[in-house]
């Protein structure tokens, strides 16, 4: 994904927009507990500021995975957005990104963009009850029916004198 700026070089505040579809294989976006299905589209606007050029847009992708609370499959679509500048022979202390010639190169920024907002760990809704630890039903799919109470082992002494105090 490649942006030609050569005509934003003639004027402060000048604008151009930008619209690419790319694949997650094709920009290096992957991981071995989700996949992100059909094109990954990212539009936005480039901006001429006098010191750089200011790359702002939208990522929008599919991410597919397997819920690791209930093992259901999902899918979700993201939208993610993006701002970063750009400058001719950035330093690498510098905080802009660093640019060659007339041309801004945006795979790394949306690839680094997306995996970034990606979540430590998959989970279909906020609210997912996972599965029954005793028979393995989808719990969200209703109650199973079985006895899931497990008690603390440090008032384990506790229940001892309870039931001795009952016989």
């Amino acid at each position: 994904m490649h942006i030609h700026i050569a005509e934003l070089q003639a004027g402060l505040g000048k604008e151009i927009p930008f619209s690419f579809t790319t694949a997650a294989t094709d920009i290096d976006a992957t991981a071995a507990d989700y996949s992100f299905q059909g094109p990954i589209e990212v539009t936005g606007t480039v901006t001429n500021t006098g010191t750089g050029y200011r790359v702002a847009g939208v990522i929008r992708a599919t991410k597919q995975f397997v819920c690791d609370r209930c093992l259901e499959d999902c899918t979700e679509a993201q939208e993610h957005a993006f701002a970063e500048v750009f400058r001719a022979g950035a330093a690498p202390e510098d905080e802009a990104n660093s640019m060659e010639g007339d041309t801004i190169e945006l795979d790394a920024l949306v690839r680094d963009t997306l995996l970034a907002a990606q979540p430590l760990s998959n989970i279909c809704k906020p609210d997912c009850k996972g599965l029954c630890p005793v028979c393995g039903a989808n719990l969200n799919h209703g109650d199973c029916g079985c006895e899931r109470f497990v008690p603390d082992p440090r008032l384990a002494a506790l229940q001892d004198f309870i039931t001795q105090d009952n016989d």
